[in-house]
């Protein structure tokens, strides 16, 4: 039972991350406009893709993770 426990505390703090990640967002304008950002608009036809932004989160969760491993 306490695994189920830690378990849901667990997921409990990931919500709250991703909900104060999503209502601070857009207060932080370069957030989504970093290097390496692909951004491509021709016509009618417009492509985005954050890979800076995503290697960005990548490494800070990684380093979240391993300080809750540690």
């Amino acid at each position: 039972m306490s695994d189920l426990g830690r378990f849901l505390i667990f997921i409990g703090l990931i919500l709250v991350i991703v909900g104060a990640v999503l209502l601070l967002a857009p207060k932080l304008p370069w957030l989504g406009r970093l290097p390496g950002d692909i951004s491509f608009k021709r016509g009618n036809v417009s492509f985005f893709f954050p890979l800076g932004t995503c290697i960005l989160i990548s490494i800070i969760l990684s380093l979240i993770m391993y300080l809750f491993r540690r």
